[in-house]
């Protein structure tokens, strides 16, 4: 018989720690809570984020809530309408409803200042898309706060986007199996699924992936800041982008999830130093899970090497954590995977010396300068009649980026191909040809060491313009106007292609060590003196002093008159001692 006093229960403390130990797939590494330097390492983290716009005003959340709640009532306002034209009874037609739900950075509560908002349209069964992208479109067209309107409807995921009152909206539609869709639908339960194509269910998917994420995450406002200084750290870095083959945003926020999983009791300092950690070691291919996949026969893929075997080939599976569940960094490549590994590598090395107080935080969102690292570089180059065909065609030209970093990947000749996903406004046109807006894209080559090597590049460059124009004739939307070029060009021919402040943007360096450099450049004038016959000794100076001058954003250079052979430094920083004080430097033999 059972004891009237029933089980010992734990105390709540145990309690939650025993619950703690088995979030995620495995245990955590550890339960140790925040010591004072994470406090500190903290606050510190928070005040560097403040002038990178990372966060919005309360103004600025109630406005996106405003425009969201006027979208709200547009969407229930067509469906009644819709619902009406197919002889539903007005009553009726009143409580079928419809919804707009939220995802993505929005959702998670990461988002910045100015970031567009993931929307999805949820409407009941006798909804069709095609009625979403021709009667609610043009309810879209006529409203007076709606601009920059277009639909992609042959889209993976279709989409109409917009600009509601000046935020950038991208909205998916779905319909469920369901007579009306009330205010209070949770999209959590799987079951919602059946019986849907396969457009709607990857249009909840992005809903449903959101939400399980905050549900897997042990502590969601230490989860929001570590999250906001990530994607950060990935946007400074380059490699915040799904399209060009690095992770977008739903891969980040799962990698932090996990690592908030792993260290449950950790504030986010602790937990952005532990996510590089944990990453740079992270045996890839091994996917990332954030739970057991849950076991649901609806008929839809999902992502399992045992069974499919082109998902045996992703290199750095991040598993989405609701059924059908899906890799979603299938676009990583063999070398967009290497240069995240070194990202990661990097990032641990700055946190390392970021606690142990041998840098600031702001040294992990310094970018690195692309354009000094690689030698050649294959330039594209894309070329149309207007902004309108501009947006359509960089669009399509950015989706298939990665499918030349794949041919170049398969060169014998090549080791890396490392894309910016960086878009650059292309150089004025020559005279005499058409001013249409021009974009650039860079993708950095590392040749194998061999002799006399003579790489022609032609067919990999080809294959891929050839490739765009195909699937922009499939679509309809190429124009006569719309050029597409590649180019190889070396680092010294890109000065042709990009401002000097782009190619020459280097680190900060700090002022103490500026005026440490130029203090003992001054001390050393009295041994050393140059000659006006000296030209190469005059060059070697100039380059010394310009040097200087590009390193640190707190000098300006400018020349003694009409010595050439003097090149003299003003301090323009905030040590009031020496930015008013001008020091020749000199060089001899």
């Amino acid at each position: 018989m059972w004891s009237s006093q029933g089980t010992a229960q734990p105390a709540p403390q145990q309690q939650n720690q025993q619950q703690q130990r088995t979030l995620g797939l495995t245990s955590a590494i550890t339960l140790a809570g925040p010591k004072p330097i994470d406090y500190q390492k903290t606050n510190e983290l928070v005040e560097t984020l403040k002038p990178y716009n990372v966060m919005e005003t309360e103004e600025e959340l109630n406005h996106r809530m405003e425009i969201l709640s006027k979208l709200n009532s547009l969407v229930k306002e067509w469906i009644r309408e819709v619902s009406i034209s197919r002889n539903m009874p007005e009553s009726v037609a009143n409580s079928v409803g419809g919804k707009i739900y939220t995802f993505g950075s929005y959702r998670l509560g990461v988002h910045h200042k100015g970031a567009d908002i993931d929307a999805l349209c949820v409407a009941p069964r006798h909804i069709d898309r095609s009625d979403y992208f021709t009667t609610f479109f043009e309810i879209l067209k006529s409203h007076p706060e709606v601009t920059d309107l277009r639909a992609v409807e042959e889209a993976f995921v279709p989409v109409i986007k917009m600009n509601f009152d000046g935020i950038e909206i991208d909205m998916l539609f779905a319909r469920l199996a369901l007579k009306e869709i009330p205010d209070s639908m949770d999209l959590k339960d799987d079951l919602l699924l059946k019986n849907l194509d396969q457009k709607c269910v990857r249009s909840l998917n992005g809903c449903r992936v959101t939400d399980e994420i905050l549900r897997l995450v042990p502590d969601i406002e230490n989860f929001r800041l570590t999250l906001r200084t990530i994607k950060l750290w990935a946007k400074k870095h380059g490699v915040y982008s799904n399209v060009m083959g690095y992770l977008g945003g739903v891969s980040w926020a799962m990698l932090v999830a996990r690592t908030c999983q792993l260290y449950p009791n950790a504030v986010a300092a602790t937990l952005v130093h532990k996510f590089f950690l944990v990453f740079s070691q992270w045996k890839w291919p091994q996917p990332v899970l954030l739970k057991q996949p849950d076991q649901v026969n609806l008929g839809f893929p999902v992502w399992d090497p045992r069974v499919t075997v082109s998902d045996r080939y992703h290199l750095m599976p991040i598993i989405t954590p609701v059924y059908p569940q899906q890799n979603s960094t299938f676009n990583v490549s063999a070398s967009t995977r290497i240069i995240l590994q070194e990202s990661f590598n990097n990032g641990l090395a700055i946190t390392d010396e970021i606690f142990n107080g041998k840098a600031s935080w702001d040294k992990l969102f310094e970018a690195p300068n692309f354009f000094l690292k690689y030698k050649h570089f294959i330039v594209l180059l894309a070329k149309s009649g207007s902004q309108e065909e501009q947006l359509e065609w960089c669009g399509l030209i950015e989706s298939k980026v990665r499918h030349l970093v794949g041919n170049l990947e398969r060169n014998q000749y090549i080791s890396l191909a490392h894309v910016n996903p960086e878009c650059f406004p292309g150089p004025p046109p020559p005279p005499g040809e058409s001013q249409g807006p021009t974009s650039m894209w860079f993708i950095g080559i590392v040749f194998r060491k061999q002799e006399n090597l003579n790489v022609d590049l032609t067919y990999d460059i080809q294959s891929f313009t050839t490739s765009v124009h195909r699937q922009a004739s499939a679509i309809k939307m190429i124009k006569d106007s719309m050029k597409i070029e590649a180019r190889h060009v070396k680092r010294k021919q890109l000065s042709a292609y990009l401002p000097a402040h782009v190619l020459k943007r280097e680190k900060k360096v700090c002022t103490e060590n500026t005026e440490e450099l130029v203090a003992e450049l001054s001390q050393s004038q009295a041994m050393i003196k140059t000659s006006i016959g000296q030209p190469l000794l005059r060059r070697a100076m100039s380059e010394l002093c310009r040097a200087l001058a590009i390193a640190s954003p707190n000098i300006s250079l400018f020349q003694d008159g009409d010595d050439s052979d003097k090149c003299l430094f003003n301090l323009t920083g905030s040590n009031k001692n020496i930015c008013e004080s001008n020091i020749p430097i000199a060089l001899n033999s």
